[in-house]
């Protein structure tokens, strides 16, 4: 029964059966910096270093990383990735580089927000 739910489940989601994908998308604040050099020297660093995970994890279709422009919004990095499903979501988030990558986020990271879809 627990397949035939799962069936159903999935129908009311995508009534015309169409391939669907992952939309993965992470707001990043950080931490106060000394300066405001200081802060955007590291931003860049964490662009620069999410934008190279494309070449290395295959499971990732698209990434686009953005740093905020308007001071009057809270979060300083947008990421948005696609992936094929969850898995390569997945796959993508347990990556060594990309845990090296997390690894020097958090050490700066003062909160994240975040959300997976399908589209």
């Amino acid at each position: 029964m627990t397949n035939r739910n799962n069936g159903l489940r999935n129908q009311l989601r995508n009534p015309q059966n169409i391939t669907t994908m992952i939309k993965h998308i992470v707001l990043f604040k950080l931490k106060e910096f000394n300066s405001p050099t200081e802060k955007m020297n590291k931003m860049r660093q964490i662009k620069m270093g999410l934008e190279n995970l494309k070449a290395i994890i295959p499971e990732i279709n698209s990434i686009e990383v953005g740093l905020n422009s308007n001071p009057k919004e809270k979060f300083d990095i947008a990421l948005v990735t696609t992936h094929k499903n969850m898995d390569d979501l997945s796959t993508y988030a347990n990556h060594p580089t990309h845990l090296s990558i997390s690894k020097i986020i958090r050490e700066v990271l003062e909160e994240r927000s975040c959300v997976d879809f399908e589209f």
